[in-house]
């Protein structure tokens, strides 16, 4: 590793640390081309800084969970509050995967290869969102959000097989289990440019859901620990509802899980259900 080099840590945290979501995405993207080309190296002096708030615009304003404005697509309103707690989302995984690739260090180089790729793909989910709301005159930062994704980022963030296993394969995952109802609906009323847009995120998302997959069974690997007992003792240490309800089992496939573990995590969610 070339020490003369910029590094690709610290030229991650710049990226995290911008606020504006045009800069945060742009610097996303030639981060990513820096990477590729060969321009970064792995070697930083610097420690690793806890990030307890990325960098984020002033709006939206973040409150409780169940503070959020009610959403659903029986009104307008309705559908822009749900288009917006989706783009919300979108913003927030840029700085998950970022975090991914600043936070732990001695992974393999292809490792962040997925990872920088990752922010790259949710910057432009993000970026295609906020179109969409520009062209019904509303903008990100409109309703109020909450700060869920990100508190499990820092809940994560002392271990990399624990990031894995809890970002990409529960809380990522369940976005694959509903977004092809929410595709449904839109297509019912006739929203075909916002249909578009979440069949882009839907593809992708199988993706995403795959390197995490990939990379928690790598990790579970080296360390010589079960995966299907390792990524149930960490639900329960770390999930206090059930996100297993249901799954669409062909999308989860595709994205690398087994169909027996999707058997263990609908036998997972009917216990739930019944405690």
């Amino acid at each position: 590793m070339d020490n003369k080099k910029p590094n690709l840590f610290d030229a991650t945290l710049a990226c995290l640390a911008a606020k504006q979501p045009h800069e945060k995405i742009q610097k996303t993207r030639d981060l990513n081309e820096q990477w590729l080309s060969g321009k970064l190296s792995l070697c930083s002096p610097l420690e690793v800084k806890r990030i307890a708030t990325p960098g984020r615009p002033e709006l939206p304003e973040l409150v409780n969970p169940r503070d959020v404005p009610r959403r659903g697509f029986n009104s307008e309103a309705a559908r822009l509050k749900l288009v917006h707690a989706i783009t919300h989302i979108e913003f927030n995984a840029i700085n998950l995967a970022l975090d991914a690739v600043y936070r732990f260090r001695d992974m393999p180089q292809q490792y962040y290869t997925d990872w920088l790729n990752i922010a790259v793909e949710e910057a432009l989910h993000f970026s295609l969102l906020e179109a969409y709301l520009k062209s019904k005159n509303s903008f990100y930062g409109a309703y109020e959000s909450h700060n869920g994704l990100w508190e499990m980022a820092l809940k994560t963030d002392h271990d990399v097989m624990v990031r894995m296993a809890l970002v990409p394969r529960v809380l990522e995952a369940r976005g694959l289990d509903v977004t092809p109802g929410m595709i449904t609906k839109f297509e019912a009323i006739g929203e075909s440019a916002l249909v578009d847009i979440l069949n882009v995120i839907q593809r992708d998302e199988i993706g995403h859901v795959e390197r995490g997959n990939y990379w928690f069974n790598e990790l579970c690997r080296q360390r010589s620990q079960s995966a299907s007992q390792t990524f149930h003792q960490l639900l329960d240490e770390y999930m206090e509802e059930s996100m297993f309800d249901s799954l669409n089992e062909e999308a989860r496939l595709q994205a690398g899980f087994s169909k027996q573990e999707l058997i263990e995590l609908a036998a997972r969610n009917r216990r739930t259900k019944n405690t």
